[in-house]
């Protein structure tokens, strides 16, 4: 009978709107975003789209719930949903499917295209999405800034901006478990440091000691809030004319640290910290026992050699009482036998899956062309690409979401110049779902626009209340010295 009902109901809607069909189009539409069959979050803001065809003069789009229906015109090919029309659409197909059909009005009268659906899961995602926004690489980077964004509207505010400074660079925000009370960034240049805010105590860093190649950087928080994991990098960078990887960024050297916020002190291990090896991105697993770090073999001399650095996922144990490290070394994937080089992993919260980036060479895959994503099952151990999330260019810089069932990654897809953030569901059998752009009140004005990347997408429980203008205050105090330990 509710099944009868829905159709007398899209009927009635579809009359009302009046198309005159004259012949159909045996394809769906093309459409940006191509939201077409993708999986959705019930809390999402609404999912507008362009029809983009060339030959319509009007469209029409018919969207039929499971109870309920809703008509749609447009003479420019936006279709857009008001924001109480999608909540409604959301909150009564959660757990179901929303079926999309597009008139096209032509010449010879209205065409219909064969139609798409977007399925609801009946759970939500993390209300915020943190990133930075960074104008190209090869620019002077006079403007970037920290921002977060409302996922359940299109409201955007900026955390801080190099502009309320002095326009120095400002990277590598890390959240601790998607706390916005617990986070942390890089200023470089003028005003450095390492900016800690930790539920209401605020304290400007200065990691680099006479015992380390440099600060800290690549930050990955352990859960328990009281460490947090570094790297330290000796880092140089390549510009290519004619190589489709215009940026190089490699490392000379480089090690993997943790540091002890409430002692002050940044503490390593001989494994960690090897002349012989390469160390770097570090994350800990959910549980806090377990550091996994990327390494590669010391290669010289660079940059002549930087295609050789090839790095392999490690693990290692973590004993968070007294911050010591285990006594020896487990690779889950190694780059020698196994071929590409591991980057950036990022374990799911429930422990079950970690995803990393796999390139051709190198760490710094946000630049190279062939960096796709990949998925380790730790209770298995097998390890498959994310083909569902791969594009012909660079997938990587990914993070999920607290209940483990979002994964949200930053892709050059679109355009080949600007990563942009995709969003996809993946189930409890790891089963990753075609990905969606984060949606944008008029998506394709607002990204044909957009010259700027988003950089490093990280899902975030609540909003961020920082004030950039306490961070300024703060840049001016005297940075906290850290100490050095090597146990």
């Amino acid at each position: 009978m509710k099944r009868y009902l829905s159709y007398i109901l899209f009927i009635f809607i579809l009359a009302a709107c009046s198309p005159e069909i004259n012949g159909n189009i045996g394809r769906q539409p093309e459409i940006f975003p191509d939201y077409r069959e993708v999986t959705i979050p019930s809390n999402i803001a609404p999912m507008n789209f362009e029809v983009m065809s060339q030959e319509g003069t009007g469209w029409l789009a018919v969207v039929n719930g499971e109870s309920d229906s809703l008509c749609i015109r447009s003479g420019d090919g936006l279709i857009s949903f008001g924001k109480r029309q999608w909540k409604r659409l959301m909150r009564e197909n959660a757990g179901g499917k929303i079926s999309v059909k597009i008139y096209e009005e032509r010449e010879d009268g209205w065409c219909a295209y064969l139609p798409f659906d977007l399925y609801v899961v009946e759970g939500e995602v993390d209300p915020y999405l943190a990133y930075r926004l960074i104008p190209p690489g090869y620019s002077l980077w006079r403007e970037m800034s920290i921002r977060q964004r409302n996922i359940e509207s299109f409201e955007e505010r900026t955390v801080y901006a190099n502009t309320q400074g002095k326009g120095n660079c400002v990277n590598c925000h890390s959240f601790c478990d998607r706390d916005p009370d617990r986070m942390l960034f890089h200023l470089r240049s003028e005003m450095a440091g390492t900016y800690i805010f930790r539920d209401g105590h605020n304290e400007r860093l200065d990691t680099k000691t006479d015992s380390t190649m440099s600060a800290l950087v690549y930050p990955y928080w352990h859960p328990s809030g009281k460490y947090v994991a570094f790297s330290v990098n000796r880092t140089n960078q390549l510009l290519h004319t004619t190589d489709p990887d215009r940026i190089e960024v490699f490392d000379e050297a480089s090690d993997v640290t943790v540091y002890d916020i409430d002692n002050h002190q940044i503490v390593t291990s001989d494994l960690l910290s090897s002349e012989s090896s390469f160390e770097t991105f570090p994350t800990f697993s959910p549980d806090g026992t377990s550091l996994y770090f990327c390494s590669s073999k010391a290669v010289a001399p660079m940059p002549e050699r930087y295609r050789d650095a090839r790095y392999s996922l490690c693990r290692i144990d973590f004993d968070p009482e007294d911050c010591t490290f285990g006594s020896s070394v487990d690779t889950l994937y190694n780059a020698d036998v196994k071929g590409g080089s591991v980057s950036f992993p990022r374990i799911s919260p429930d422990g079950r899956y970690l995803v990393f980036t796999l390139g051709g060479y190198g760490n710094f895959s946000i630049w190279h062309k062939d960096a796709d994503l990949y998925m380790i099952d730790l209770q298995d151990g097998t390890v498959m690409p994310m083909q569902h999330l791969n594009s012909d260019d660079v997938e990587s810089y990914h993070s999920w979401s607290s209940d483990s069932r979002w994964l949200v990654f930053s892709s050059r897809r679109d355009d080949g110049h600007y990563t942009k953030p995709y969003i996809s569901y993946v189930d409890a059998e790891g089963n990753a779902h075609k990905p969606f752009l984060l949606p944008q009140k008029d998506p394709k004005k607002y990204y044909g626009m957009l010259m700027f990347s988003y950089n490093i997408p990280e899902f975030v429980g609540d909003r961020v209340d920082l004030d950039g203008r306490e961070i300024v205050k703060l840049a001016k105090t005297e940075g906290t010295k850290t100490g050095y330990k090597r146990k």
